[in-house]
């Protein structure tokens, strides 16, 4: 095994911020370890009583979104019950969306009603 004088480019304090940079992705940037079902349980007790899980739906009711108290989101569209699904995040007045098939997109609740990518849309 090398030792330090034999690698004269890597000084003690390349070390200590790779240990660094390790110890952050390790512990902070990791997602909680443990039961999945645990952190679904968590994240769920949440958003259970949040204001803005239910059925948002456009004014001719052909877009619906579904904000479960999973995190998880159900977009209808049409005669098309789930059109998209994936999870979604509310922060304050915005929310972020992660579809399943990977595009993202996000809206702004404001008195009571979601805009979201040029749509309007209403509780139902």
């Amino acid at each position: 095994m090398a030792s330090m004088a034999d690698l004269p480019h890597v000084t003690p304090g390349l070390v200590v911020l790779i240990a660094a940079l390790a110890f952050l992705a390790f512990f902070v940037l990791v997602p909680v370890r443990g039961d999945r079902h645990q952190f679904i349980d968590l994240q769920e007790n949440d958003m259970a009583n949040h204001p803005y899980v239910g059925l948002w739906v456009t004014g001719d009711g052909h877009i619906r979104h579904e904000l479960l108290p999973s995190g998880r989101y159900i977009e209808g569209r049409g005669s098309r019950e789930r059109a998209y699904e994936g999870r979604y995040e509310v922060r304050g007045s915005q929310i972020n969306y992660w579809d399943d098939s990977g595009f993202i997109a996000d809206g702004e609740f404001r008195s009571d009603i979601l805009y979201h990518a040029g749509m309007v849309l209403y509780r139902h």
